[in-house]
C-alpha cells in the first residue's frame, strides 16, 4: 500500500508546515523551500533506514520504511545516507531551526560544511536564489560527487570535496557547519561579513559511539562589528564528528564545560578573539577563541 494518498507536492507542503510548527520557524522562504525541494532526490534509493528522536543514541533501534514510496521521507526523521557509518540526512526540525537562525536571503552568499548528499544545501540554494551563491563542502569524495550531481540544477552552488580548512575565496553572509567541530577556524570568522551569522556545533566525542558521534551545543555566532562577535546557544546537539576539524584537547574541555550546566552556557554572549586570561566569565577558553559571558 502507498504511504499516503496525497499527491507528492501536497505531501511536501504538509511536511513543510509541520516542520514550521514543530521548529517554530520564522522565515517564510524556508518553509517554501522545504515545500519545494524534493528530499527523495538527495537520498539513496528506498526503502530507507530512518532515525527518530528515540533512536539518536541507540544504533540498534533504526528501522526501515516498508517500501520506497517517496512520501515515507516527509516526516521529521533522519534518513540514512550510509547506515553502516551512522551517516544520516539530518532531522528536519533540527536543521531547519539552524537554517532559520541563519535566515539566508535572496542574493546572499552561504557556506555549508558537511553537505552530505546536498538536501539542506538545496534548501539554502532555493532561499538565496540564482543571484546568490552557495559553497558546499563535503570531505567524503563519493558523497561530494553525488551531491555535485544532485545539485546540478542549481548553477549557483559550488560543491567542493574538502574539509573546509583551506582559506575561503570570498566573504559570506551565513555559514552552516553541519558536523561536530571543536573550534571555529580563523578563516571562517575572518570571512564573515558584519551582520553575518555562523551556526557552529561544538561537540565532545562520545567513546561509546566509537568517537563518530559527538554531543555538545550549537552556537549562533554573529559578527556585530569588525572586531566583535556575539554568541548564543542555539540548542543541544548530537551529531557526526567532522573530519579534520577537531582538536581532541578541546573535545575533552567541551565535555567538562557542558558539565557546568545550562545556567553557565546560557550566560554566554560573546565570542572573543583577543588575548586574555581564563576567568569566571569564560565558558570555553582557548588561545584562539573564547566563549564568554
Amino acid at each position: 500500500m502507498p504511504a499516503d494518498t496525497l499527491p507528492l507536492d501536497l505531501r511536501r507542503r504538509f511536511f513543510a508546515e509541520e516542520i514550521e510548527a514543530v521548529a517554530r520557524l520564522r522565515t517564510p522562504a524556508l518553509r517554501e523551500a522545504l515545500a519545494t525541494v524534493p528530499r527523495e532526490r538527495f537520498l539513496p534509493p528506498g526503502p530507507w533506514v530512518t532515525l527518530g528522536d528515540v533512536d539518536l543514541l541507540s544504533p540498534g533501534r533504526h528501522i526501515s520504511t516498508p517500501d520506497a514510496d517517496p512520501a515515507r521521507v516527509y516526516h521529521n526523521i533522519g534518513i540514512a545516507i550510509d547506515p553502516t557509518r551512522q551517516l544520516f540526512n539530518g532531522q528536519p526540525s533540527t536543521l531547519a531551526t539552524w537554517i532559520d537562525a541563519l535566515a539566508p536571503a535572496p542574493g546572499q552568499r552561504v557556506v555549508h560544511i558537511g553537505a552530505g548528499l546536498g538536501y539542506y544545501t538545496a534548501v539554502m540554494a532555493q532561499m538565496v536564489g540564482p543571484r546568490g551563491r552557495v559553497i558546499a563542502y563535503e570531505v567524503d569524495a563519493a558523497l561530494a560527487a553525488a551531491a555535485r550531481e544532485n545539485l546540478a540544477i542549481y548553477p549557483w552552488v559550488d560543491v567542493r570535496s574538502d574539509d573546509a580548512s583551506s582559506p575561503l575565496d570570498a566573504d559570506f553572509d551565513a555559514m552552516l557547519v553541519n558536523a561536530g567541530v571543536t573550534h571555529p577556524l580563523d578563516s571562517w570568522l575572518d570571512r564573515l561579513l558584519v551582520g553575518g551569522r555562523l551556526l557552529l556545533p561544538l561537540t565532545s566525542a562520545m567513546p561509546a559511539m566509537g568517537a563518530t558521534i559527538g554531543k555538545g551545543l550549537g552556537w549562533l555566532v554573529t559578527r556585530a562589528s569588525a572586531a566583535d562577535f556575539t554568541a548564543r546557544v542555539a540548542g543541544i546537539v548530537a551529531v557526526y564528528c567532522a573530519v579534520g576539524l577537531r582538536d581532541e584537547r578541546l573535545s575533552e574541555r567541551i565535555g567538562k564545560s557542558m558539565m557546568a550546566g545550562p545556567m553557565k552556557w546560557q550566560s554566554v554572549t560573546r565570542l572573543r578573539r583577543d588575548a586574555h586570561e581564563a576567568g569566571d566569565a569564560c565558558w570555553l577558553h582557548d588561545e584562539r577563541f573564547c566563549l564568554s559571558a
